[in-house]
């Protein structure tokens, strides 16, 4: 195994697509690639998030839910986090400040446009 994309289903990609610019990920391919996306896949570093629209699901994938958010947390190490928490804690819906956890992380959690949850970490030293 070398990574893992996850594919996160949103019902607005438009807005989705604007969200996470904000935390710095560009597009690096959308389906289509002009007009109406149904698809986006996005990177920062060495992370790769896929986002696809409910309604292009169709019925394939029963069982994915066709709500937004999810049992999911996506847990994000990154450099310079304090930085990177002033960066954007007031453009987006921080759920748990920045904190410094038993097992010697620190980190934040902060909810996304389609109610899922992101904690950024990082092994400070």
């Amino acid at each position: 195994m070398k990574s893992v994309s996850p594919n996160i289903f949103v019902n607005n990609i438009n807005e989705t697509i604007n969200f996470y610019k904000q935390l710095g990920f560009i597009i690096t391919t959308t389906v289509p690639e002009e007009g109406e996306f149904i698809f986006a896949m996005m990177t920062c570093g060495n992370i790769v998030f896929m986002f696809q629209t409910f309604a292009s699901l169709g019925d394939e994938l029963p069982m994915v839910s066709r709500q937004n958010g999810g049992s999911l947390l996506l847990y994000i190490q990154i450099d310079e986090i304090r930085k990177f928490f002033t960066q954007i804690k007031d453009k987006v819906k921080v759920i748990k400040g920045l904190e410094k956890t038993f097992y010697g992380a620190t980190e934040f959690s902060i909810e996304d446009n389609n109610g899922y949850l992101l904690t950024f970490a990082e092994d400070e030293k």
